[in-house]
């Protein structure tokens, strides 16, 4: 299971065992803060006034019993879901509250007087104080509106802590809803949640006697109104009609209305006539009334029946001309007798075409006629149909005023009566189902449940503040972080003693007894050291760290105890602005040293101490000079390490802390390797790397990182001294290297 996240070189993978180490870590400080919060939540808890809760029930009734509908008047409807919850805010209301601390007396209830606190006892004994010594002005007494104000205020008051402690709890899918109160006071709690019921319940019934009679009066008031607009009305509807003389306009209206589309009807079919006559006298006027033969060929003459039964006969005599002729000569009585008939016949045609021209002319002067005398029929009768129009409107008009009037009329008269019926039946909007009881157990606090959660609710932010303090510590820890984190070898892990802050670790611990587990760590170091550095030349060995307190000189001490066990070994004290050597070889603080030899002060057989327990050589920083960087630098520190390769297998340097001064820098550049050491849980990862990258950035040989003061059990805190080797401070402390 992937729970905390663990840097593998590329990728980050995150096991739960990072978390149970790191809840182990600070499990001591989680458990006494959690210790330490349940007790104080155990005593606030005991001081706690307990409080007791006591609950009602309500059904509220979604029909009320009336004994004649009239819901228009209130504006209830119970059907719809905001009924309910108005009902529910009604009941939770100021009003409701202050009738029941009014009827309850409740302005004198402990629950609602001031408690005093520590800052008010001060104050009432400062006044009383300044009262006894100091002369009062005569206090006036309080006016009535200023009383009044003041009760009012304060009440406002009461009632605002009134509704905290009452709620409303509607039930749901029913018409019940839970008034429950909470008191000091079993007894209060109880008489609280059923007066608010009843207040409720009477305050309903109240505004609905008060909704009734107000109503009632506002239609009284309207009905006379509406009664003289309703007069109004009709006689001026009356006078209209006898006016007018009106007695069945919409039958008036209708017969000349038909009388009119029938004179219309035979207007269309008369100019019809006319037009056609007209168009066969413009015809016969062109041909000319005397060319016989051209006004045969008109359609409407051609097919007269007078005019169809004389050509007839003028066919059969010129049939019987031609017959004779085929018979008789010219001069034959019978031809003269047939010809004459055949004249006589046409003669009869044209004057019948002449008799008829002369009837369609005069038929066309009495079509023209007739059309005049329909036309102005038609106009009478319109301009008569528009007036009786104009009349059954403004008639209609005053007959709806009269209809709208009485029936708004009939409808204010219809519930003024029911109004005047109901005011004062008296159907409660609601009922108790349930009347509350003094209630036996408190309902709070539950001292067990408070200090259960402030126990789990600590434990739980214990842990995510461990969590959350390992997060934020960029130090260095174990072996993986420094190699994955670094990218430098780890040569070893020196465990963590015990010591005290002021004193360092005793400096022959190496070789005591009791203390075993620390000396093969020292050697498993040496041996990591040795075995990294087969390949090349690694005499001369600087140990170094960022800050001071890392125990950069408890190390370099160790380093050249575990050497002197198997090779000849010089440990120097090349830190000469703060050294240690001396002191912890019980040396005196006068004993020379390197700063001498390089000086030139002392001879160097002069400034070697030999440590008789371990056998090694120790070159004490010497006398402190003011200018140390400059020694070191110099050619005769150099020609001073050249002459001591002849002389010793080892030689152990134990420099100053990078991140103050760079002497670590320039002894780098004479030692065949750099030894960094790292405090476990103290030092910050950017000052380590910082350090590292000065000393890459000087070509030194860095062999590998120690990790020391390692606690098996338990990382050590931050205690990185930083700034503490500045320019002003670094010689003036006195803590432990």
């Amino acid at each position: 299971m992937k729970t905390a996240t663990r840097n593998t070189g590329a990728a980050e993978v995150v096991t739960l065992g990072y978390y149970l180490k790191v809840i182990n870590k600070f499990k001591w400080r989680i458990a006494l803060l959690a210790i330490l919060v349940t007790t104080l939540a155990m005593v606030w808890a005991l001081q706690l006034t307990p409080s007791y809760r006591a609950s009602a029930t309500l059904l509220i009734e979604a029909q009320q019993r009336k004994a004649v509908s009239f819901e228009e008047v209130y504006g209830l409807d119970a059907s719809k879901k905001e009924y309910y919850q108005t009902q529910y805010e009604i009941l939770r209301s100021r009003a409701i509250a202050r009738d029941v601390i009014e009827q309850l007396n409740l302005l004198e209830h402990r629950d609602f007087q001031p408690k005093p606190s520590m800052l008010s006892w001060v104050m009432n004994d400062i006044k009383q104080w300044v009262k006894q010594y100091i002369p009062q002005k005569p206090q006036t007494l309080p006016s009535t509106a200023d009383a009044q104000q003041a009760y009012e205020k304060r009440m406002q008051k009461i009632i605002t802590a009134f509704s905290r402690r009452l709620s409303i709890h509607p039930i749901r899918k029913t018409q019940l809803v839970v008034i429950a109160y909470e008191s000091s006071d079993p007894a209060l709690a109880a008489d609280v949640a059923n007066a608010v019921g009843e207040a409720y319940i009477t305050h309903a019934m109240q505004a609905k006697m008060g909704i009734a009679k107000q109503a009632s009066g506002w239609l009284n008031d309207r009905l006379s109104i509406l009664r003289e607009r309703l007069d109004k009305s009709e006689q001026k509807l009356q006078s209209y009609r006898e006016r007018e003389d009106l007695v069945d306009i919409e039958g008036v209206v209708g017969l000349v209305r038909r009388e009119l589309e029938q004179t219309a009807q035979q207007l269309v079919e008369a100019k019809r006539n006319q037009s056609e006559l007209n168009a066969i006298m413009r015809v016969v006027d062109e041909y000319g009334r005397d060319d016989i033969a051209r006004l045969e060929s008109i359609n409407e003459i051609t097919t007269h029946k007078v005019i169809q039964d004389v050509k007839r006969e003028v066919v059969t005599a010129q049939r019987k001309v031609s017959e004779l002729r085929q018979v008789y000569g010219p001069k034959h009585p019978k031809m003269i007798a047939a010809r004459a008939e055949l004249a006589t016949v046409q003669e009869n045609l044209s004057a019948q075409i002449r008799s008829l021209v002369m009837g369609l002319e005069k038929e066309m002067r009495t079509a023209n006629s007739t059309v005049s005398a329909l036309q102005q029929d038609v106009e009478q009768l319109r301009q008569r149909f528009q007036m009786l129009t104009r009349k059954e409107t403004e008639y209609h008009q005053l007959k709806r005023e009269v209809e709208t009037n009485r029936n708004i009329y009939d409808t204010f008269l219809s519930r003024s009566k029911e109004t005047e019926v109901t005011s004062d039946f008296n159907s409660p909007i609601a009922r108790f189902t349930d009347y509350a009881y003094q209630p036996t157990n408190p309902a709070k606090p539950n001292r067990k449940l408070i200090v259960v959660l402030a126990f789990v609710a600590t434990l739980g932010f214990g842990i995510v503040l461990a969590f959350l303090t390992d997060a934020l510590n960029d130090t260095l820890n174990n072996a993986e972080e420094v190699e994955n984190k670094l990218g430098q070898r780890l040569l070893g892990v020196l465990p963590s003693l015990p010591s005290s802050k002021r004193k360092p670790l005793p400096t022959h611990t190496f070789f005591d007894k009791g203390k075993l587990a620390f000396a093969e760590a020292v050697r498993t170091f040496r041996t990591s050291l040795v075995l990294s550095q087969m390949d090349r030349d690694n005499q001369v060995i600087e140990v170094t760290s960022s800050v001071p307190g890392e125990g950069k000189s408890t190390t370099s001490i160790n380093l050249a105890f575990s050497l002197g066990q198997m090779e000849k070994v010089l440990l120097i004290d090349a830190d000469m602005r703060r050294p240690s050597l001396a002191g912890r070889f019980s040396l005196p603080a006068y004993q020379p040293g390197l700063a001498n030899v390089l000086a030139n002060t002392q001879q160097l057989e002069e400034c070697i101490h030999v440590d008789e327990q371990s056998n090694i050589h120790v070159l004490c920083a010497g006398q402190i000079p003011s200018n140390p960087l400059e020694l070191l630098s110099s050619e005769n520190f150099k020609a001073l390490l050249a002459h001591l390769r002849q002389q010793y297998d080892y030689i152990v340097l134990d420099t100053a802390p990078l991140e103050a001064v760079s002497d670590a820098l320039v002894v780098s550049q004479h030692s065949d390797s750099v030894i960094y050491v790292v405090k476990s849980g103290s030092t910050r990862q950017g000052l380590v790397k910082a350090g590292l990258h000065r000393l890459i950035d000087a070509k030194a040989n860095i062999c590998g990182v120690l990790l020391n003061q390692v606690n098996g059990k338990q990382k050590q805190g931050h205690n990185a001294h930083y700034g503490y080797y500045d320019s002003h401070g670094y010689t003036q402390a006195n803590a432990p290297t």
